[in-house]
């Protein structure tokens, strides 16, 4: 029954840190977009070649 008493305000604690840590998450727009990623590496037609690399002896 101790543990009861220890584990309950424990987790109410947790709940709200991690309810804070959203909500920084949800501000700091981590969450705007979230198709764009995975759009955009199946379409990498923007990026440019790398510059080859000649070899000088």
């Amino acid at each position: 029954m101790d543990v009861i008493y220890w584990l309950i305000p424990s987790m109410i604690f947790v709940g709200v840190v991690l309810v804070i840590l959203l909500m920084i998450g949800v501000k700091s727009g981590q969450f705007e977009d979230l198709e764009g990623e995975g759009q955009r590496i199946l379409f990498d037609e923007d990026q440019e070649k790398a510059p080859s690399k000649k070899n000088t002896k």
